[in-house]
């Protein structure tokens, strides 16, 4: 009886402990994952800071787009890198939102509707380019990422924090 005893004991011990393990297993992996978010956060708010993004943005804004392919090509290979870079840089952002790795709240409070003016400056090259190639999936976390934003501002804008939170006087 003494042996049956100790090993009900040892056996509610040793699940116990698995338990424990379990759950502090689990509380490593959520911290772990909260900690890339935050590190992947901050290295994308770094990154439109950067001269060089401010830079594509200056572009974006003080020029007309091409409509097409052959808009594309006619003009200069530098202006070329900048439209395909930039581009390119909205379209991550898309991925790592729609992926969850950044929120959109963030990026709406970074970027806001320049992402869906942008877009809108984009869209008839992206069109063209996709029915030419065909490749449907050409720019399609950029487009995604300009509606979403555009939707939420239509369905709930936010207010400006200096509105919503003024200073006490």
């Amino acid at each position: 009886m003494n042996t049956d005893i100790i090993t009900e004991i040892a056996n509610i011990a040793l699940t116990l402990s698995f338990l424990i393990a379990l759950v502090f297993g689990v509380a490593q992996v959520n911290a772990a994952r909260r900690d890339r978010r935050e590190r992947l956060t901050l290295e994308t708010l770094r990154e439109f800071q950067t001269r060089e993004f401010v830079e594509l943005m200056n572009y974006i804004l003080r020029h007309d787009l091409p409509v097409n392919q052959e808009g594309l090509r006619a003009i200069p290979d530098e202006e070329q890198v900048k439209v395909i870079q930039f581009g390119q840089v909205m379209e991550s952002l898309g991925i790592l939102v729609a992926e969850r790795l950044i929120n959109l709240d963030l990026v709406d409070k970074s970027l806001g509707l320049f992402v869906t003016a942008s877009w809108e400056k984009y869209k008839p090259l992206f069109h063209d380019v996709r029915a030419r190639q065909p490749d449907p999936y050409l720019g399609e976390y950029f487009q995604w990422l300009a509606e979403e934003i555009q939707d939420r501002m239509d369905k709930n804008p936010r207010q400006p924090i200096h509105i919503e939170h003024p200073r006490a006087k």
